[in-house]
C-alpha cells in the first residue's frame, strides 16, 4: 500500500471516528428528553472514502401501540375526574347528605308524625325533612349542570389546543419533507414530528398513515381526516350557560360531525371522546334519575279529590313552579332542580302544619279528614304517605331499574349507580394507564438512548480515533524522511 492510500485510509477513518463521537454526544446531550430518539452513525463507503449518515431509532407498531393506550388512557381519565365530581351530589355516607339519606330521613320523619299526628313539633320536623330533600335534589342538579358546562369549556380547550398542534406539526412534517428531498439530516424534526402526534393522541384517537417523501398523514381513529398535506380545522361552539334542557355543541373536523348522536363517524377515543360522554351521556343519565326521583316524590305526596266524581291528583306537599297536575313518567326535564316544598305547609311561609295531616293544600275536595280542626288524632293520611313511599310505581324504564320501584329504592338504585359507574371508570383508568406503561416502555426500549451503550460506544470509538490519529502520525513522519531523502 502506498503511503498515499494509507494516509488518505487513516484520515477517512479519523473523520469516521469524529463523525460518530458527534453523534454518541448528541445522543448524550438527549437522553433526559422524553420525545428524543437515539442515533445512530451509518457508515458508509463512497469512492474510498468513507463517511456518516445519521439513522434514527423506530418502531411505527409499537408507536401506534403508544399512541392507542394513550388515547384510550385520556377518555378514561376525562370520564371518571367528571364522575367524581358526581360522586358529590352523594358525599360522604356518615353526613347523609345524599338524595338517597334525605329519602330515608325523610320517610322516618314521616312515621314519627304519623305515630304522634297531633303533636306540631313532629309536623315542624317533617317540614324540614321535607324540604332538605328538595334542596338535596336542587344542589345535585346544580352540581350536575355544573360538570356538564365544565365538561364543555374543557371541549372547547381541547379544540384549540388540536388546531395549535396541527400547525405546528404541518410545519415540522414540512421540514421532514423538504430535508429529506435534500438529503438532508431530519431525525429531529422527525422527533419533534413524532412528539406533536403524540400530544394529539391526548386530545384525539390518531391514526398514522405514512406517505411518499418521508410524509405523514393523520386520521382520527374512525377515518376522518386529520392531516394530509395540510391542517383540517376543528371547531365548536361553547356553550356558556347549561341546564337540564340544555344540549351542547358537537365537534366538527373540517364540516363532519365527529361527536353527538347521529356522528357519521364519531370519535372512539381521546380526551374529547371521554368529556362527550360525561355530557352527554353520563351526566344526562344521572340527571334523569334526579329527575324521576323528583317526579315520583310529587306523585306518592299528590293530593287526591275525596268527592265522587273525583277530579284529577294534583301536586300536594312537593310541587314545582307552574304545576298545573301529576306529571307521569318519564320525569320533565329539570324536575329536580325546581322541586319545592308546598309553601301552604310551611309555617314559616304563611301556611299551615296541619294541611299534612288533613289535606286540602288543593282545597275543601281534596281534605282528608272531614272533622278537620276537631280530631287533631287523624292519622289515615299520614298512614297513607308512608305506604306510598314504599308502594312500587311504575319509574321510567330508560334509566336501567325496571319498570317499577319505591320511593326509597329508586333513590338508593340512583346513588348505587353513581357509585358503580365511578369505580368501574376507575378501574378502566388504572388498566389502562397500565397498558401505557407498557407500551411506553416498550418503545423506549426500542428508541431511547441507553447511556451505558453509549458510554460504551464512545470509548470504543476513542480508541479508533486514537488509533487513526497515531497512524497519520507514523505516515506523517514517514513522508518527511522520504522528503529528506529525496532532497
Amino acid at each position: 500500500m502506498s503511503l498515499s492510500v494509507a494516509y488518505n485510509t487513516a484520515r477517512s477513518s479519523l473523520q469516521a471516528s469524529q463523525s460518530q463521537m458527534a453523534v454518541v454526544s448528541r445522543n448524550t446531550a438527549g437522553a433526559a428528553d422524553p420525545s428524543y430518539s437515539r442515533k445512530i452513525g451509518a457508515l458508509t463507503t463512497t469512492g474510498g472514502f468513507a463517511r456518516i449518515t445519521v439513522l434514527r431509532a423506530s418502531d411505527s407498531a409499537l408507536l401506534s401501540k403508544m399512541l392507542e393506550t394513550t388515547s384510550s388512557a385520556a377518555t378514561q381519565k376525562a370520564l371518571l375526574e367528571g364522575l367524581q365530581k358526581l360522586s358529590a351530589t352523594i358525599g360522604d355516607t356518615e353526613l347523609d347528605q345524599s338524595p338517597a339519606a334525605r329519602m330515608g330521613a325523610l320517610n322516618s320523619a314521616l312515621q314519627l308524625y304519623a305515630n304522634a299526628p297531633d303533636n306540631p313539633d313532629l309536623a315542624q320536623a317533617f317540614v324540614k325533612a321535607a324540604t332538605e330533600m328538595a334542596t338535596s335534589l336542587n344542589d345535585a342538579t346544580s352540581t350536575v349542570q355544573a360538570v356538564r358546562l365544565e365538561a364543555d369549556g374543557q371541549i372547547a380547550d381541547s379544540v384549540a389546543r388540536i388546531n395549535d398542534l396541527l400547525l405546528k406539526y404541518e410545519k415540522a412534517n414540512n421540514q421532514v419533507m423538504s430535508g429529506s428531498a435534500l438529503g438532508a439530516d431530519v431525525s429531529d424534526a422527525m422527533d419533534q414530528r413524532d412528539s406533536l402526534i403524540a400530544q394529539l393522541s391526548e386530545e384525539i384517537g390518531i391514526t398514522i398513515v405514512p406517505r411518499a417523501g418521508n410524509d405523514v398523514a393523520l386520521y382520527t381513529d374512525s377515518g376522518v381526516p386529520l392531516f394530509d398535506r395540510s391542517p383540517r380545522t376543528v371547531t365548536f361552539s361553547r356553550t356558556t350557560v347549561f341546564g337540564p334542557a340544555v344540549t351542547g355543541a358537537d365537534v366538527l373536523i373540517d364540516g363532519i360531525r365527529v361527536t353527538g348522536p347521529g356522528a357519521p363517524m364519531p370519535l372512539n377515543s381521546g380526551n374529547i371522546a371521554g368529556l362527550t360522554q360525561l355530557r352527554d351521556d353520563v351526566a344526562v343519565t344521572y340527571q334523569g334519575q334526579l329527575d324521576e326521583i323528583a317526579r315520583t316524590l310529587v306523585e306518592a305526596f299528590a293530593e287526591k279529590d275525596q268527592t265522587v266524581p273525583a277530579k284529577a291528583d294534583r301536586p300536594g306537599i312537593f310541587t314545582y313552579p307552574g304545576a298545573t297536575g301529576v306529571p307521569g313518567a318519564p320525569a320533565p326535564t329539570g324536575l329536580a332542580g325546581v322541586l319545592r316544598v308546598n309553601s301552604a305547609i310551611n309555617p314559616s311561609e304563611g301556611g299551615r302544619l296541619e294541611l299534612i295531616r288533613d289535606g286540602g293544600i288543593n282545597g275543601a275536595d281534596y281534605t282528608y279528614n272531614r272533622a278537620a280542626g276537631a280530631n287533631a288524632a287523624f292519622s289515615g293520611r299520614l298512614s297513607g304517605l308512608v305506604d306510598a313511599m314504599s308502594v312500587q310505581r311504575p319509574i321510567d324504564s330508560g334509566l336501567g331499574f325496571g319498570p317499577q320501584a319505591s320511593l326509597l329504592s329508586l333513590a338508593s338504585s340512583s346513588g348505587s349507580w353513581l357509585e358503580a359507574t365511578r369505580q368501574s371508570a376507575h378501574q378502566r383508568v388504572e388498566y389502562q394507564t397500565t397498558l401505557l406503561g407498557h407500551a411506553s416502555e416498550a418503545l423506549s426500549n426500542a428508541t431511547d438512548v441507553n447511556m451505558d451503550d453509549e458510554t460504551a460506544l464512545m470509548l470504543q470509538l476513542e480508541k479508533s480515533y486514537s488509533a487513526s490519529a497515531k497512524l497519520l502520525s507514523v505516515i506523517d513522519q514517514m513522508l518527511k524522511t522520504l522528503l529528506s531523502v529525496v532532497g
